[in-house]
């Protein structure tokens, strides 16, 4: 009989569930542990027989893989979306959610997903954090703006977040409340803060010797800036694992949903199964590329001409797919002219 193990994980914040199956299904071992670093590698020592394991992807997920990897013979990750939908039950709980889990690993039905390396998870969390500080900072910069019409302050839009400007502006304050020169300087001094951070923050992600050249070869890429790259980088990890650009657009959220019933097929709104993170810096690139590249201008403006500036946005954002796939799986420079197939409108 084989002696292998296959393990169910239901990962909460506190505790996890466990199940322990052999290959015909018997459950040999149920039981919650703490979700504590030592509770759970006292529980993955006790093991004396080879096991492969599974748990859903979720926040907790990563430092829990990352303490478990040495002690398991296979440990995978599931996509919690397709999983509900293997696994559908009118009863739910802990207990059977974690035999669930281990069922589908026993049947080789688990839908599994991509695991990003540690050190690569360690870089990504900085890049969010540093988008995190500067939606801040654009909230600051709104509240700024806000506080002055509130007040009937007349101020330049295009100059107000400049030092020399905003500290005449401060000086030139008359018939106004006495709180709100104060409330300005702390809102401009937190903003200089969050600016400073999000500065130097980047500039540790790009100088470090894992994604340097890699960066530098996607900023070849006329339009690609250093946010561009370092979001794609590390957002995308292996680009290998996209055997064609309309999986990488369908997993950067830049096509719509697709429903097809008897032979009637229809189109929804974009796909909210994507990375966010992806799909939201390629849409702000999308606006700024055709600026400096002119194979995405003259796309930008023959899309334009058939729908709207949505439309054409979409349109330049999978374009930029394109390219940023081909250089990245060819680990070359980007050519201009260079032969790229672009995908069909989706």
């Amino acid at each position: 009989m084989n002696p292998m193990r296959f393990v169910g994980l239901d990962v909460h914040k506190k505790t996890i569930a466990v199940c322990v199956k052999t290959l015909d299904g018997s459950i040999i071992d149920e039981r919650v542990v703490p979700a504590r670093r030592q509770a759970l590698l006292a529980w993955a020592q006790s093991l004396e027989e080879p096991w492969a394991g599974a748990m859903e992807a979720t926040m907790f997920s990563g430092w829990i893989y990352d303490l478990l990897k040495p002690h398991a013979t296979v440990l995978k990750v599931a996509n919690p979306l397709m999983l509900r939908a293997i696994a559908a039950s009118k009863r739910k709980n802990d207990r059977v959610d974690a035999r669930k889990i281990a069922d589908a690993l026993r049947c080789d039905l688990l839908p599994e997903c991509h695991m990003v390396p540690q050190a690569v998870r360690d870089l990504r969390r900085v890049l969010r954090f540093r988008n995190h500080l500067v939606q801040h900072a654009v909230r600051l910069k709104n509240k700024c703006a806000g506080l002055l019409m509130e007040c009937g302050v007349e101020y330049d839009k295009q100059r107000l977040h400049g030092r020399k400007y905003f500290e005449d502006l401060l000086g030139r304050l008359e018939e106004v409340p006495e709180s709100l020169a104060p409330m300005l300087r702390f809102n401009r001094v937190m903003l200089e803060e969050f600016d400073h951070a999000q500065r130097r923050l980047l500039a540790e992600l790009t100088e470090n010797d894992l994604l340097r050249e890699r960066v530098r070869r996607l900023q070849t890429i006329p339009g690609v800036g250093q946010v561009m790259a370092l979001t794609w980088a590390l957002e995308i990890d292996d680009p290998h694992r996209f055997g064609s650009v309309r999986r990488a657009i369908s997993y950067c959220g830049l096509c719509s949903a697709q429903r097809e019933s008897a032979g009637k097929t229809r189109r929804g709104p974009l796909s909210k199964q994507r990375n966010k993170h992806l799909q939201w810096t390629l849409v702000e690139a999308a606006h700024l590329a055709p600026r400096w590249n002119p194979a995405l201008r003259a796309l930008r403006e023959r899309e334009l001409l058939r729908g709207s500036k949505n439309r054409a946005a979409l349109a330049v954002a999978r374009r930029l797919v394109a390219y940023l796939l081909a250089v990245d799986k060819r680990q070359s420079d980007f050519v201009l002219g260079e032969e790229v197939i672009a995908p069909a409108a989706a």
